[in-house]
């Protein structure tokens, strides 16, 4: 009796891009907000390389996708403008960062708490960001629109260009096989790129690249998280 015929798998693409650096606290110490801060030098210089290393692999993107927030815009419209490629960035609002509290009106004593603990290790779903948005209040936003990304059968390769948080979400969910455990732990440093393969059945995900970084594949400089950054420097402005 011959042995059946073996059909591989087929899975499509998704890259997946944390947008590049930023300046959340200007020369004074004062807080830059949020949902408008665009792009430092090193953040346009992270995502025109990150562009360059998909134009030197000659990918090509079925479609773009951002967050909407000007720095993961920005991104996505150096990416592309690197490769040369004329594809319009959509925006998916459900993919914003995770949704924080105002951490000035926070106790001191509760801040460090505040900042790090939504990325410390795994973290239960009742875990809030700085008093805002829970880990568990996260998948539920963003994992609907990732089944909508996958049931949508137009595109073999997408690149979504999003943030440290969200981007933590969708790789738990797909390190699962589906599930929504949340890593925290997991590095994403600004314009670094992950890539996922995805096929038709829930549970099929390949992960096949986390925090590649085109600038600094290796890493070799960094031993801090973003978070513990970014408190350090809203520590610092607080005492300015």
């Amino acid at each position: 009796m011959s042995t059946p015929a073996y059909q591989l798998p087929k899975r499509r693409r998704i890259y997946l891009m944390r947008h590049g650096d930023v300046t959340y606290f200007d020369a004074s110490g004062s807080a830059i907000d949020p949902e408008r801060v665009p792009l430092n030098e090193k953040g346009r210089a992270q995502a025109d390389a990150a562009g360059r290393a998909f134009a030197e692999q000659d990918v090509r993107f079925d479609r773009v996708v951002a967050s909407g927030l000007p720095r993961t815009v920005e991104t996505a419209e150096r990416v592309l403008a690197q490769m040369g490629a004329d594809v319009a960035v959509e925006i998916e609002p459900a993919w914003e960062e995770i949704r924080s509290g105002k951490p000035g009106s926070l106790p001191l004593a509760d801040l460090e708490a505040a900042f790090l603990s939504a990325f410390d290790g795994i973290v239960s779903e009742d875990v809030r960001f700085l008093g805002g948005e829970t880990i568990g209040e996260l998948f539920d936003r963003v994992l609907p629109a990732l089944a909508a990304l996958r049931e949508d059968r137009t595109w073999d390769v997408v690149l979504l260009v999003l943030h440290g948080g969200v981007n933590r979400a969708l790789l738990s969910h797909a390190i699962t096989a589906g599930g929504r455990t949340f890593f925290g732990h997991l590095a994403q440093a600004t314009g670094c790129i992950n890539a996922l393969d995805v096929g038709a059945a829930p549970r099929d995900w390949v992960v096949r690249l986390i925090n590649h970084a085109a600038l600094s594949p290796l890493h070799r400089d960094v031993r801090n998280t973003s978070m513990e950054m970014l408190y350090a420097q809203f520590i610092q402005s607080r005492g300015s």
